[in-house]
Parts: C-alpha cells; sequence; structure tokens
C-alpha cells in the first residue's frame, strides 16, 4: 500500500499512525512524553525529548510497513498548540524547557494588559481572550528570562514549527514555518489577513521576526532529512495542523454548523464556522480551522476549551482512589448517582466560558457516607458538565450542533458519551477510530500530496463506531445536577 503516515504530539504522548490510501489507520507506534510541575501553576517539557521521541515512533512504523513491502508517500503533523519553545537555529539547541499549555505562569502579564483595558483589541484582532494558555505571552516571558541571551539566532515557536524544523534537516537547512491553525493560538496572528500582527507583537513585546513564516495547512513543507529520520528519508511533509482542528477535520467536521468534542488531556469543542471570520460569540474563541491554499478555500471555526478532562482521571489514579484509569467508569457505574458531591476539575483553571485563571479544583458535597464510587461518577459527570458548558455557549452563539462527534482517549467510556447525550440534549457520534487527531494529520497530508481531492470526499469517508442518544428522564436529573455544578465551578 501507499501509505500516509500521521505524527501526532501531543500533551502525554507522541505517536506515529500510518494510515490506507481510504484513511483507515493500518499501523502506530507510541511513546509516554514526561510532564513536569516544578512550582504550582508551572507546567513544563523537554523540547529535545519531544523530538527525539516524534524520530523514535516515526522510525519504527516506517521499519514495519517497509518490511511488509508498504511505501511511506506522505507525512502529516499534528501537534499541541500553545506549548511555546525558544530555541537557537545555528546549533538547533533548546533554550529552555517548554512552556506546555496548561502554563500559568503568566497571568500577572495577562491581567496587566486585562487592567490597562488591552482585552477588547486582542480579541478583535485574533478571536482569543487574555490568558497565559496563549503562546505570546509565554514567548514574552522566555525571553524576559533569558531564553536567548547570548544565543546569536534565538527564535520562538509552538510545537509544529520546532517538528518541521527538525524533521527536515534543523541548523542543516531545515524550514522554519507554521501555519494558521497553531498560529492562530498564539494571540499574535491576524485572523483576516492569516500573518503575523505587528501591533500584536508590541502589546505583547514580541519579536514577530523571530517567529516562523506561516504558510498554507495543507502543501509541501520540505522532505525528511535523513539525519532525523532515515527510514523516511526523501519523504514530503504535506500538511500539518493543530490538534484540535486536526480532530475536527478527521471528524469529517467540514459544513458550518458541525461540531466536534475531544476527551483527551482537556476536553475541546470546535464548531464548524465556515469561510468567512465569524462574529466574536460570548465565553468562545474564534480561531482558524485549516487554510487549504490551492487545495481549497480557509476555514473558521469556534472553539471551547476545557485545560483539564483525561488528566483529571489520571489524577484519580495518582491520588490513589483507583489503582488504574481504567476502573473509573465501573467504578462510576456501580451507583446511580453522584449522591451529591460536585468536582470541578480546574486543576489549570478554567477555561470556556468561564475563562477564570485562578480557578482551583474543588470537591464539595462530601459526607460521611460518601465513598469513592461517588467522587467517580461525580468526575465523570463533571467532564460531561464541562463540555454543557460548552454546548451552550455554542448555541447563545448561533451554532445549533445536531449532534456531538466525540473522539479522544476519554471518549471510550460508554458512560461519558450516555451523560454527555443527556446533559447537552444531543445525540453523541462516537468515532470509528478515537485518533481522530492523526486521521486528521492523515486527511491534510493527502490532501496536501493531491491524493484525496476534496473535504467533500473526506466526509464521505466518515462513519462513526456507536451512537448515543439523550434520555429524557436523564436529562432532567441531570438539569438540577448540572446547575450545582455551573454554581461550584463560578465560585471555583
Amino acid at each position: 500500500m501507499r501509505l500516509t503516515l500521521a505524527l501526532d504530539a501531543g500533551t502525554s504522548g507522541v505517536r506515529a499512525v500510518a494510515f490506507s490510501p481510504e484513511l483507515e489507520p493500518v499501523d502506530g507506534a507510541h511513546r509516554d512524553l514526561p510532564v513536569a510541575y516544578p512550582r504550582p501553576g508551572e507546567v513544563e517539557q523537554d523540547p529535545a525529548t519531544i523530538t527525539a521521541l516524534a524520530h523514535d515512533v516515526l522510525a519504527e512504523v516506517a521499519r514495519r510497513r517497509r518490511a511488509a513491502g508498504d511505501e511511506v508517500v506522505a507525512l502529516g503533523i499534528t501537534n499541541q498548540r500553545e506549548t511555546t519553545v525558544a530555541f537557537e537555529r545555528t546549533s538547533g539547541r533548546p533554550l529552555a524547557p517548554a512552556l506546555v499549555w496548561q502554563d500559568r505562569r503568566t497571568e500577572p502579564a495577562c491581567a496587566r494588559l486585562r487592567g490597562a483595558g488591552r482585552e477588547a483589541a486582542v480579541r478583535a484582532a485574533t478571536g482569543l481572550v487574555l490568558d497565559p494558555y496563549f503562546s505570546a505571552t509565554k514567548m514574552a516571558w522566555l525571553a524576559e528570562h533569558g531564553a536567548g541571551e547570548g544565543a546569536p539566532d534565538p527564535v520562538y515557536a509552538t510545537v509544529d514549527t520546532w517538528l518541521v524544523w527538525n524533521l527536515t534537516g534543523g541548523p542543516d537547512g531545515g524550514v522554519f514555518a507554521t501555519e494558521p491553525s497553531n498560529a492562530s493560538r498564539t494571540a499574535l496572528l491576524d485572523l483576516t489577513t492569516l500573518d503575523w500582527s505587528s501591533a500584536m507583537g508590541e502589546l505583547f513585546d514580541v519579536d514577530v521576526t523571530r517567529l516562523a513564516s506561516v504558510r498554507p495547512s495543507a502543501g509541501f513543507f520540505g522532505e525528511v532529512h535523513a539525519g532525523a529520520v532515515a527510514e523516511l528519508a526523501g519523504v514530503p511533509i504535506t500538511g500539518v495542523l493543530g490538534d484540535q482542528q486536526a480532530a475536527l477535520l478527521g471528524q469529517a467536521c467540514v459544513a458550518p454548523g458541525q461540531v466536534k468534542a475531544t476527551y483527551g488531556t482537556g476536553s475541546f469543542v470546535l464548531a464548524q464556522a465556515g469561510t468567512v471570520v465569524p462574529a466574536l460569540a460570548e465565553g468562545l474563541l474564534t480561531t482558524v480551522a485549516w487554510d487549504l491554499g490551492t487545495h481549497g478555500p480557509v476555514h473558521y471555526a469556534y472553539e471551547g476549551s476545557a485545560f483539564v478532562a483525561g488528566a483529571a482521571l489520571a489524577w484519580l489514579a495518582e491520588v490513589g482512589l483507583v489503582e488504574e484509569v481504567g476502573e473509573i467508569e465501573p467504578l462510576a457505574r456501580s451507583v446511580s448517582g453522584a449522591g451529591g458531591v460536585r468536582v470541578v476539575p480546574a486543576f489549570a483553571g478554567l477555561g470556556s466560558p468561564f475563562w477564570n485563571p485562578g480557578a482551583r479544583g474543588t470537591i464539595t458535597g462530601l459526607s460521611r457516607s460518601t465513598t469513592r464510587a461517588e467522587i467517580a461518577r461525580a468526575l465523570v459527570e463533571a467532564l460531561a458538565f464541562q463540555v454543557r458548558a460548552m454546548t451552550d455557549a455554542f448555541a447563545d452563539a448561533g451554532v445549533a450542533p445536531a449532534e456531538l462527534r466525540a473522539d479522544g482517549g476519554a471518549a471510550v467510556m460508554d458512560l461519558l458519551l450516555e451523560l454527555q447525550a443527556s446533559a447537552s440534549r444531543l445525540p453523541v457520534a462516537r468515532s470509528s477510530t478515537l485518533e481522530a487527531t492523526a486521521r486528521g494529520a492523515a486527511s491534510v497530508a493527502a490532501l496536501g500530496a493531491g491524493s484525496v481531492d476534496s473535504l467533500e470526499e473526506l466526509a464521505a469517508r466518515w462513519r462513526p463506531a456507536a451512537r448515543f442518544a439523550p434520555r429524557e428522564d436523564e436529562s432532567d436529573v441531570l438539569e438540577a445536577a448540572y446547575a450545582a455544578w455551573r454554581r461550584e465551578a463560578l465560585r471555583a
């Protein structure tokens, strides 16, 4: 087979998945990606480890497919988006740990800009809010704290740029480029021009000449260098997308109003918003979905972001309430309700539609009769309630989804999707592959390589694996529980 390979460099792991010409997964490899928490609110990763793991999984899959007689003809990349890397282009040396999107250390800078009345200008130009989630204040923090000091050519980048640059040769002629779905998460990209905004650069004190060139998401980014992954030497990189936009494409949400929810480290809900920059919506972000260049138009999306979802399930195991994450669903099913327990998993502040970076996680409603089963149930309900808050915001913005397409690791839980359907009063369709992010990377690469002709062709290939319908009796019970949960979220 002639395969398209997807590299998915996420927050908790790095994965390579090989896809058939019909965009069905045929092989894959995964490595866990360590995360460091030096101090409360600080979240870091090693850029060199991200690169090493990417090279490792790509080589592993490429070797197996070559032994099977297959040929990799294109590579697509998707990645955690706002995470920021400072590196020296002459040597390829990272200048500091990468600041992960969950990192909150730049909240004081955001607060100063909010206090100076600058948020409206940021919203108008970039579609984003003033929050440490986004890359601009991370870049400024790195520069201010000496990341570029003494380096002859320091640059600042999102993870897609770091990977493309390294895969195409790094200091030996590597391509220094990004694309709009990632660039639009920095708070430095003008949504209308799809280029860096000098005004936003000045506002955030970021030198935009130190940023990568912005190219269409689908198209030629360069060839894999033999010194990076010998098994893929010469294979063209033909598509790049941020992970949530990749999931939107992987879920074939190509028509305005189609909505997907990814339950990964966090929960991210995106609604396809068409080819014109949409009006700002209260509580939501406006972002670029993809720019297909010569292969199609630019598309935009509304986005809601909850910073913690699957990470909260992992936390439940880390603190010893379960031995492993796989126990959570049966434990939560062992009780009929949460017994008044409410969990707000605001370990990294609250995202959409609350936008409270100072929020902290809470568990309320505990009594002497509370067991770990009620806590597990309350946490699963909380994941559904976070997404319910976002689907309500979509409805308020005039986007009334007919269904919610679900993917991501936590979407394997039937209970979560049952609760989601009833809480949001929307049918939920689980993707045939939970790795919709990787499928989206392969899809944009296939478009860029010309092996897929159109978005419509991609949409025709999408199939759900399971559907979950709202239950009216459960919806009524969850309505009261959601109201109580929302009150706790507003107090967090």
